[in-house]
């Protein structure tokens, strides 16, 4: 049990106990004093007032007295006002350390049968171009979300829709046959993925030279961009598709083919994975089916042009359309057969889309639309709407061939790293030196995107994020290849005897940030927030740092002294390997 908790539960016998009330230890508020106050933790009393029917600092010294005299934690207390501030007992301190360093998934909670069944669906790219930076973001955020909802206690099913048809597509087919002259993959020398990318920016150059030609001769913009031949011809071939053209169809899966095999290999070295991919081109005549099924009972509209709409109107929004004149589908007809598919195949208690915040439109509407169609769970759909990232030059456009590509930004970032610890790996064989900088590399990249609030857009600094010395990925893994190393040199040592030692304010204050490790992970599960674990290793990292400059641990001549800072630095290293696994970070063990 955490010291929070130990306290919490305290607290709420107290108040039993004064004021016979009973009082939900969830709902009582426990925090780290503040530093210009005596005490470890403090308690609000506000709450209280009622069933006590005194003044907050009267309540405050009651549950205090009684506290002290009923839990050993307890050494003394004071109150300031509302607040409760409680000192912790130095010998409770150690004896918390060696109960948490005995119990190897400390602040983890495994899951039953019974637990809640939880789908997060992350990536969703296009087969008309490489994964880029956006792409990196929504990956490790929705990685990160599932292994921290699974690590509170969730069934977790991770999956991916592949958009996999569709205009997009057709465009990178037609300028692959058009100019394409047989390439493949292999004869380019290329990833399939960053091949058929290169044919959609074709497709558009070409094609915006079509539309300024036809401006000039006298037609406006939108009609320019209408009737230019290029798109004429894409649509057609979207047609074709739809009509499964055996032609079109072969030409799509063999180029779909390529993209697939890039984009394993790209997950593989980003370290993501999915337990399910679903294909638009499988769920999206699901969902016209769905449609027209509305269309029927009056819940969708036709109009002339035989398109189908459905009208929000009542519930805030406006028209939206579902299918086009043509009969070809657009997104939210493929995301509502994808809904139904996933309900179909998994007893899902929660879905959760990862999904960047431009389209916060697009999952109101298909929340409406599924429960109009009489799917209950519609309106329990979670949107997790995360800000956009950009660089210090601006936005990216995959049209025009100015996104920053993901697997050149991992092989840049895995560079840097080797460049920026060169002297570091001067006594290690080339294949050590390679792996390390793989991992400080990446981990550089993760945890420069996942310590951002998620929900805010953000500027990524390639430059700032390999940073040894700052809130960075390579200093958490610098903090813990150091900690490693004192333990290989320690040897052998028994935490028992660190109980004969009393911690001082630093080593109390480490113990205090281990043990706060549960709280910190059950509230980046009710948040959506990896931030929160991010910045919490930073926080434990950056203390230890200063205890271990401070307090000598190999040269300490005192046995249980030094028996409580090995134990010190061995549960930190565990918990900062811990926490940024959540984040699918690695830790190397020395650098």
């Amino acid at each position: 049990m955490s010291i929070e908790k130990e306290i919490k539960a305290g607290v709420a016998k107290a108040v039993k106990a004064l004021y016979d009330v009973d009082v939900n230890e969830d709902s009582i508020q426990v925090s780290a004093t503040k530093k210009e106050f005596e005490g470890n933790l403090t308690v609000v009393v506000f709450p209280f007032l009622k069933a006590s029917r005194k003044g907050p600092e009267q309540t405050g010294s009651e549950i205090g007295e009684w506290l002290e005299k009923n839990v050993a934690a307890v050494e003394k207390f004071n109150v300031i006002k509302g607040f409760l501030n409680l000192t912790i007992a130095q010998t409770h301190w150690v004896d918390l350390l060696i109960s948490i360093a005995a119990d190897d998934d400390f602040g983890f909670k495994k899951a039953t049968e019974e637990s809640p069944l939880v789908m997060v669906e992350y990536s969703s790219p296009n087969t008309n171009k490489p994964l880029h930076l956006g792409h990196i973001r929504n990956n490790l955020l929705g990685y990160s979300l599932a292994c921290i909802l699974q690590a509170n206690g969730n069934r977790v099913v991770k999956t991916n829709i592949v958009n996999d048809r569709g205009i997009h597509i057709c465009k990178s087919m037609l300028a692959w046959q058009k100019w394409g002259e047989g390439i493949t993959p292999e004869k380019a020398g290329k990833k399939g993925d960053h091949l058929i990318g290169d044919f959609y920016v074709l497709f558009d150059k070409h094609y915006r030279g079509e539309v300024k030609q036809l401006i000039e001769q006298g037609m406006t913009e939108d009609e320019a961009k209408a009737q230019a031949p290029l798109m004429l011809e894409a649509r057609e071939m979207l047609r074709k598709w739809e009509q499964k053209d055996p032609e079109v169809r072969r030409l799509w899966a063999m180029m779909n083919g390529w993209v697939y095999e890039g984009f394993d290999e790209t997950y593989k070295r980003l370290g993501v994975d999915f337990d399910k991919i679903y294909y638009e081109s499988d769920t999206y005549l699901e969902g016209k089916d769905l449609v027209l099924a509305g269309l029927d009972k009056g819940i969708m509209y036709r109009k002339e042009d035989g398109s189908v709409w459905a009208d929000l109107t009542n519930d805030g929004l406006d028209h939206k359309l579902l299918l086009r004149g043509d009969g070809t589908s657009v997104y939210m007809t493929q995301d509502i057969g994808t809904a139904k598919l996933r309900f179909r195949d998994y007893p899902i208690d929660k879905m959760i889309y990862v999904v960047g915040n431009e389209q916060n439109y697009h999952f109101q509407v298909l929340s409406l639309l599924l429960d109009k169609l009489g799917f209950k769970w519609g309106k329990d759909l979670t949107h997790f709407s995360y800000g956009m990232v950009n660089l210090p030059e601006g936005k990216m456009k995959s049209r025009e061939g100015t996104v920053v590509d993901a697997d050149d930004l991992m092989d840049a970032m895995i560079a840097d790293a080797r460049e920026a610890s060169a002297e570091r790996f001067a006594d290690m064989s080339r294949e050590e030196a390679d792996e390390v900088a793989r991992k400080v590399g990446l981990g550089a990249l993760k945890y420069f995107l996942l310590k951002v609030d998620p929900r805010k857009d953000m500027q990524f600094n390639p430059k700032e994020s390999i940073d040894f010395n700052g809130n960075t990925g390579p200093f958490l893994q610098y903090t813990y290849a150091r900690i490693r190393s004192v333990l290989r040199k320690a040897g052998e040592f028994d935490p028992q005897e660190a109980a004969k030692a009393q911690p001082d304010e630093i080593e109390t204050q480490l113990i205090q940030k281990i043990s706060d490790f549960p709280a910190v992970l059950a509230e980046a599960g009710r948040s959506y927030s990896p931030a929160l674990l991010a910045n919490y290793a930073y926080d434990l990292a950056k203390t230890y740092n200063r205890f271990y400059y401070d307090h000598p641990v190999l040269k300490e001549e005192n046995s249980a002294v030094r028996a409580l800072r090995l134990l010190i630095s061995a549960i930190v290293a565990r918990t900062l390997r811990n926490t940024v696994a959540l984040l699918g970070i690695e830790m190397p063990e020395r650098m």
